[in-house]
């Protein structure tokens, strides 16, 4: 029971969280015309000087002769191609569509049907036609109730800040974005809003209007076949089924880079948490990224899996080269973004080959799901958030764990500052990112609250050193806002005791060599396979018997545009 005096207080921070979120909406509603948008909200243009196709700014670089080349090519094949999915999306039910349809997608969907054929795959003109009204509806609760306004607004401004349409502070694709994440917070009111959920509403917005991007958006979290619900849920249960399959796949496919990986202290959640959690946006090339788009709104969750298998397994030579665990993050996480050091097709080629591998072995699907990943209430019924929830309360102190936290990375990073790249005792590195963000010059430890410390992101290795015990396996809403996945780096030292939790889980939860005592598979060894009787996967045209097939890497693109063409390719092909 509180007293009087509590009671007054607890109705001022109400009032004053209640006219912050109005605050924060009413920005929105003004849009560029708001006069206070500081310089940093809004940088300027000089520092790029050209955009990609998708709008991505870049500094301009030199082109070579063979590169042009090679884009008149590739555009040329895109124009054929578009002829040929008119044709599919008029005819969409069809059994000719039908029939080629996965193979056309494994060849990628011409860019400027992206948002029509999408559109199809997640069923969203049904879905729209059976919900008129409800985006208004869950708009004007959020702007009522919608605890998580300010994290959002934070999210949103962080959110691909290097692309034509979002850099602009308060722009119309900053509201839309702004508006989508208030209103499902409301719609799905289990998760309400997690970090990460921006970055996937960011690229449903590059190709739907505001209204789609919701539903399409609400279709990959309630849908089983994507079931996204699991991984921004409280505890992140998928997440942790991500990253044990994706363990045990290692052990079992590919048991040398494992046991390198594990020798060099690089656990899956220090790497792969963007690849599950945003669909490998800004992990590999935003063109290479649209294709293992394409083909999940077809396959579902099983493309994450066999696609975070492809990274691993075609650059494994160089993986089993580096030497310690800085080299192995950054490759992981920032140099394959900028150039993965293969063409597209080529990818897309190894990923069939590593579905079909895992379909094989039975690694293809994650293990059964349990009940907390499934929504508990149905979506679109309004729950009023409790008087703490609507405060938006904060811890005011850093928790013991936090602290010790802080002070690990504090003292490693100023080690250094004040050193070559030399490893640990334990031969791990040292690298923590020198962002800078919300540290004083000395760094001193200071008052800041949990939720303001939410930005700071650092490399993982600190946790290695630093005993913790995995309790109950739960993790708190908003542990991976932490995890800065609209940032370079994947964990943030506000996100150590849930961190600590999933890398626990990960030691304890038998994702070791002593899970399979079957015959290892060589990965050593050349695999000259037929996709063609891939069930679900390729459903190519022909005979349906198997077929044998050597595809050289000069190959690999050509004659892609035909409808017979095969698309089998072999693990020589990428060893070259």
């Amino acid at each position: 029971m509180m007293t009087e005096e509590e009671l007054t207080e607890k109705r001022i921070l109400l009032e004053r969280a209640n006219a912050e979120r109005e605050a924060i909406f009413k920005r929105y509603d003004r849009g560029r015309k708001n006069i206070d948008i500081d310089a940093w909200d809004d940088p300027a243009f000089e520092i790029y000087t050209q955009a990609d196709r998708y709008g991505f700014l870049h500094p301009e670089k030199e082109q070579l002769y063979r590169d042009d080349i090679e884009a008149a090519r590739r555009k040329q094949i895109e124009i054929e191609r578009t002829k040929k999915w008119l044709k599919m999306r008029n005819n969409w039910t069809s059994a000719e569509t039908k029939e080629r349809l996965q193979r056309r997608v494994m060849k990628g969907i011409p860019d400027r049907l992206r948002a029509a054929i999408w559109k199809l795959l997640l069923n969203l003109d049904q879905t729209l036609a059976e919900n008129v009204g409800v985006y208004d509806k869950m708009l004007k609760f959020a702007r009522q109730y919608s605890p998580d306004i300010r994290q959002i607004d934070f999210d949103v401004n962080r959110q691909f800040r290097n692309h034509i349409n979002y850099r602009e502070r308060y722009s119309v694709k900053q509201q839309s974005l702004f508006r989508v994440l208030a209103a499902y917070s409301m719609y799905n009111m289990e998760v309400g809003y997690c970090q990460g959920m921006s970055t996937v509403a960011g690229v449903l917005l590059m190709y739907f209007d505001e209204e789609d991007t919701f539903w399409a958006l609400n279709a990959l979290l309630s849908n089983e076949r994507y079931a996204m619900h699991g991984l921004y849920v409280e505890g992140f249960p998928k997440l942790m089924r991500f990253l044990q399959h994706h363990d045990k796949i290692l052990t079992k496919c590919m048991p040398k880079v494992k046991k390198h990986l594990d020798k060099h202290g690089v656990d899956s959640v220090l790497y792969s948490l963007k690849w599950f959690f945003v669909i490998f946006i800004e992990r590999i090339p935003f063109s290479l990224c649209l294709r293992v788009w394409d083909i999940y709104m077809l396959y579902g969750e099983r493309v994450l899996t066999a696609m975070a298998y492809t990274i691993l397994k075609v650059h494994k030579v160089k993986l089993l080269r580096m030497k310690d665990m800085d080299q192995i993050t950054e490759f992981l996480q920032t140099i394959l973004y900028k150039n993965f050091g293969y063409d597209d097709d080529t990818v897309i080629k190894a990923l069939q080959l590593a579905m079909f591998e895992l379909k094989k072995l039975n690694l293809d699907k994650l293990p059964p799901a349990p009940v907390n990943e499934f929504p508990k209430v149905p979506f679109g019924q309004f729950i009023e958030p409790s008087l703490e929830a609507k405060i938006g309360h904060r811890n005011e102190k850093f928790t013991e764990r936090e602290t010790e936290l802080k002070e690990t990375v504090l003292y490693r990073s100023e080690s250094k500052n004040g050193a070559d790249d030399e490893g640990d005792e334990n031969g791990r590195g040292d690298h923590v990112p020198r962002n800078g963000h919300h540290r004083d010059e000395n760094g001193d430890e200071d008052d800041r609250t949990e939720r303001d410390c939410d930005d700071i992101t650092e490399e993982d290795d600190a946790y290695s050193n630093l005993n913790t015990e995995y309790d109950d396996g739960s993790i708190t809403k908003h542990s991976l806002t932490g995890t800065s996945v609209t940032s370079t780096n994947d964990v943030s030292i506000t996100s150590y005791e849930r961190t600590c939790d999933i890398f626990q889980l990960q030691q304890n939860g038998g994702s070791t060599a002593a899970i399979l005592n079957s015959a290892e598979l060589d990965d050593d060894n050349v695999s000259i396979i037929s996709l063609q009787t891939l069930d679900g996967v390729c459903d190519l045209q022909g005979s349906g018997e198997q077929s044998l097939a050597v595809v050289s890497k000069a190959d690999a693109t050509a004659n892609i545009d035909e409808d017979d063409d095969d698309d089998d390719i072999t693990e020589k092909q990428l060893s070259n």
